[in-house]
């Protein structure tokens, strides 16, 4: 895993060496084995190296027998072996052992058509030197960045927009409608970003950059046939995928460890590891001094039957406050919740055990219905089919033990899920939820909301694929949450930022497309049975997993949120972030508001999820603010 960035001219003016460099030194955290670039008169590449396969051999740029094609590359191919071979059958010869060379050579080959042969995550530059073009592509789920802007006819791209704004040439500012992406949808949807005129290259897409001009493309989208009823060989499938998909994931020429949180999929991804990894299998695990946050005994139990060595990051009182400025700087982007914080410490642990490479159990709710908001769906579609009655809704009483009893009982609590869309509305699933974290909208100032265009909900709704009417309502459901939280939060500022903060790799057992593929033709009843959800999962795992673990209900990953910055001695930071005349400079929300918000923080007053979600929201902003546009 690595940091890529390169810049590529409209006319041959040339690209400074210097340049380069500090577009590499901005992500040398991604990259801390070694580093790269090449400059020519239109084109420059840059690039720092995670070293995990062939490392001795696999230096970038990367080149073909003559350098007319270069390139840059952040990510992992699993397949490359298969595909070295399909390559070499094809007369083509190779001098590395690493998938850098096989991209060089498909690319080669097929030309963008590679991308549809990929089994990976990945982001990457190919610079065509006959073509005069650069080539950019991104992988199926957007597991691994790509950002890029077009300033005066040149196109940079980077891994992150810091290298962009360390050029020199990309001016780095705020963009009112990103911020308010955020705010509804916990991320800014691709291709939007939180700094003006700075884009991600969306999930599955591509993009050629050839005589001045960007031209896009898209290679892969999600599809959902849903079948009628289940095969009767797909548990028998459904394992030779998983097993298959971490054999993949274990190809490392260093030690691969796992994540282990103690629910269902991060034990199956160890459990699988374990299996199949040449190496005693390292696992990490995050604890929390609130018990409610907790999994610790469940990690333990898992981590025995493994019989890995067991390492734990425990979050203490003040380990959210204490990393959260560093947190935000390598999110690049404000935050609705504090859950990235741990990660980024699991990360620095599995660092310090000299772990490069991590297995991991993301995706797995998103293709087999485990979150809660699939059964809150379902749940939302049975009461309003009979609206008079007062028994079925009753049945949220079963939605989220782990919140506090008195804030989720009783005819108001019920009917908010009710009353918060309509299920002819495409955003029926997500209405509950999008509201609910929009409601940090109440705190804007004058002058962002004067500069918002447009609402992001509508702009979702116009951007939904024509299929999408055609799927059933837990399958479109699964489609918002792939491309609305999975993507741009979860594995980006949750995931690829925290752990490649610390030169660590994260791989998606869940996310090959291939098991994603495979869960979304199973009928939805396989995946949500009643308000059991990953049903299918489940009853493959039955004896892989300990019968705890596998039992258990969906416990999301949580971690302290608003005690954690108002602790019995002041946090600096905090107080000045939040001050009045701090939020006045920054002019985002309104001094008079976030004050309200403040004291009832302060008091023990906030509580509930709007509020908390307002101030991690508002302070990440802040931090935000001063770090990427020079508030001191």
């Amino acid at each position: 895993m690595c940091g890529i960035a390169g810049v590529a001219r409209s006319e041959p003016r040339g690209v400074a060496p210097d340049m380069l460099d500090r577009m590499a030194t901005a992500l040398r955290h991604r990259g801390p084995d070694g580093a790269g670039r090449y400059a020519d008169a239109r084109v420059g590449l840059a690039h720092v190296r995670l070293s995990i396969i062939d490392v001795a051999g696999g230096a970038q740029p990367l080149g073909n027998e003559d350098g007319s094609v270069l390139i840059v590359y952040n990510g992992e191919v699993y397949n490359y072996v298969e595909l070295q071979a399909e390559l070499e059958a094809a007369g083509h010869r190779f001098r590395t052992r690493c998938d850098t060379e096989v991209l060089v050579h498909a690319y080669e080959q097929w030309g963008t058509a590679m991308l549809e042969r990929l089994n990976g995550q990945f982001a990457f530059a190919i610079y065509d030197v006959r073509a005069g073009s650069v080539f950019l592509a991104r992988d199926r789920f957007g597991v691994r960045p790509l950002c890029y802007s077009v300033v005066k006819g040149d196109l940079f791209f980077a891994s992150e927009a810091k290298a962009l704004f360390a050029s020199g040439e990309v001016v780095a500012a705020p963009d009112p409608a990103g911020l308010d992406q955020v705010f509804t949808f916990w991320a800014a949807r691709p291709p939007r970003t939180v700094f003006r005129e700075v884009f991600a290259l969306e999930p599955g897409c591509f993009a050629v950059w050839q005589h001045g001009v960007l031209r896009h493309g898209r290679y892969y989208e999600l599809e959902y046939p849903e079948a009628g009823e289940e095969s009767p060989d797909a548990l028998m499938t459904l394992g030779e995928l998983l097993e298959d998909s971490v054999t993949l994931r274990l190809r490392s020429d260093v030690p691969v460890g796992g994540y282990l949180s103690g629910g269902l999929d991060s034990s199956i991804s160890c459990a699988l590891a374990a299996r199949g990894s040449p190496f005693s299998l390292r696992t990490f695990s995050v604890t929390f001094d609130d018990p409610r946050l907790d999994e610790g005994a469940f990690q333990q139990l898992v981590a025995g039957q493994l019989e890995s060595c067991h390492h734990i990051q425990a979050i203490g009182s003040n380990a959210v406050v204490t990393a959260f400025p560093e947190v935000v700087r390598h999110a690049e982007t404000p935050l609705v919740r504090t859950a990235p914080a741990p990660m980024y410490l699991l990360a620095r642990l599995a660092r310090q055990h000299d772990i490069k490479v991590v297995l991991t159990g993301e995706g797995a709710d998103e293709l087999f219905l485990g979150y809660d908001l699939f059964k809150e769906t379902a749940l939302r579609l049975f009461c309003l089919r009979q609206p008079q009655s007062t028994i079925r809704p009753r049945l949220f009483d079963r939605l989220y033990p782990y919140l506090d009893p008195t804030g989720r009982r009783g005819d108001f609590w019920r009917r908010s899920f009710l009353d918060a869309g309509s299920p002819d509305d495409p955003l029926f699933s997500h209405l509950p939820r999008f509201l609910l974290t929009r409601r940090i909208r109440d705190f804007y100032s004058r002058d962002l909301r004067a500069e918002l265009r447009r609402d992001p909900l509508d702009e979702l709704r116009e951007s939904l694929p024509a299929r999408f009417a055609t799927w059933s309502p837990l399958n479109r459901a699964a489609y918002l949450e792939m491309t609305t939280l999975l993507s741009p939060y979860l594995l980006s500022a949750q995931g690829d930022r925290m752990s490649l903060a610390h030169g660590v790799e994260a791989r998606y057992p869940f996310l090959d497309h291939r098991v994603f593929e495979f869960a979304a033709q199973l009928p939805t009843q396989s995946k949500l049975r009643g308000l059991k959800e990953k049903a299918i999962l489940r009853r493959w795992a039955r004896n892989l997993v300990p019968p705890a673990v596998q039992q258990r209900s969906k416990q999301p990953y949580r971690a302290p949120d608003v005690p954690a910055f108002f602790t019995p001695e002041p946090v600096d930071y905090v107080r000045d972030l939040l001050d009045e005349a701090n939020l006045a400079r920054t002019g985002l929300f309104e001094p008079a508001a976030v004050a309200g918000l403040v004291r009832r923080c302060r008091s023990g007053a906030a509580l509930g999820f709007r509020e908390s979600q307002a101030l991690v929201a508002i302070l990440s902003t802040e931090l935000w603010y001063r770090q990427f546009f020079g508030e001191d």
